[in-house]
């Protein structure tokens, strides 16, 4: 990204606070940029709070090494995601949010859709009447979708020799699932979800995500 987009604009209001979310499949390349945007909002002035889910609290910590670790049961394991949820958005999201510090996140519950129900099966309407319990009315202002074929991500996840949780160990037609819910979430919601193509190199990634911050927050 440039430095230009976010030198801060003399004699402008305060921007209000925004909460941006990270989404794709495991080996998307979302780490890297993840921080490259952090680091440069924060070059603006703006006040920053980053974090990941499952986890981004001490509870939460704990539940995310329960989830990618132990086998339970499908309903257990998204009850578990929206519980690690509402504990986040408890004590880091919405003080952060109402206090004029932006959020950016590593996954939301963008990803419960995709991993629980496109890859696992749980029935949309639970996932909703959960969607709607613990965060009713509450969206991020924008979702930045890591799209990647599944060998490619597969390929990449290996690469790194870091021993896999029980979500990378799943197969090739589960990941394949996860992308396609992921792109029928993102299909459903135009205006807050941003599709990237992550097969690209890192530098044109980040120059599309400056140009999709710039139009949204920086105009």
């Amino acid at each position: 990204m440039t430095d230009t987009l976010l030198d801060p604009a003399a004699g402008r209001a305060p921007l209000r606070a925004r909460f941006i979310t990270f989404e794709g499949i495991d080996g998307a390349g979302k780490s890297s940029q993840i921080e490259a945007v952090v680091a440069l909002l924060r070059a603006r002035g703006l006040a920053v709070e980053q974090s990941r889910e499952p986890g981004g609290t001490p509870l939460g910590e704990r539940l995310r090494e329960l989830l990618l670790h132990e086998t339970m049961h499908l309903e257990t394991e998204a009850m578990l995601m929206f519980a690690a949820r509402r504990e986040h958005l408890a004590t880091r999201i919405e003080p952060a949010l109402a206090g004029g510090r932006w959020v950016v996140c590593d996954r939301f519950s963008d990803a419960t859709f995709a991993y629980q129900v496109g890859g696992r099966g749980l029935a949309r309407a639970k996932f909703d009447a959960l969607e709607r319990w613990v965060h009713p009315g509450l969206q991020p202002d924008l979702t930045l979708l890591f799209d990647l074929p599944p060998a490619v991500a597969a390929a990449r996840v290996a690469s790194t020799g870091v021993d896999p949780d029980r979500f990378e160990r799943e197969q090739r037609d589960f990941f394949e699932r996860v992308r396609a819910a992921y792109l029928e979430r993102a299909q459903a919601a135009p205006q807050r979800i941003c599709v990237i193509d992550a097969a690209r190199p890192p530098a044109l990634i980040r120059a599309e995500i400056e140009r999709i911050l710039c139009e949204r927050f920086f105009p």
